[in-house]
């Protein structure tokens, strides 16, 4: 059983998700081949050394290029983000992108509801 998350923990992961939000808002669609990349959701880990980024990406035939571009890009990504929340944080937490299909499965359901 996870144990749950500290105060600090979720305010960290909020602030991550903010700002990763906005750095890749700022570099816009045609930097993941004109895909829409949302920052759906950021786990921390209990020391904060560890974010769990859970994207999801429009259109979903996308998702493979992308999710191999944001892992390109990770510490690029990781670097900006440190230039962001470095006054508030001593340590940038590693960053691992994760595929968020919660959209794509509500969409599957729509359409078997369809059916």
């Amino acid at each position: 059983m996870e144990k749950q998350a500290s105060t600090r923990q979720l305010k960290v992961a909020r602030e991550i998700q903010k700002d990763l939000a906005e750095i890749i808002r700022a570099k816009g669609m045609a930097a993941f081949g004109g895909a829409l990349v949302t920052v759906s959701e950021v786990r921390v880990s209990p020391d904060l050394s560890v974010a769990k980024v859970y994207v999801s990406i429009f259109p979903s035939d996308r998702q493979e290029a992308v999710m191999a571009l944001l892992n390109e890009n990770n510490k690029a990504l990781r670097g900006e983000l440190g230039h962001v929340v470095g006054k508030q944080l001593r340590i940038v937490p590693e960053l691992v992108f994760y595929l968020d299909t919660s959209l794509d499965y509500a969409a599957h359901i729509e359409e078997l509801l369809k059916k």
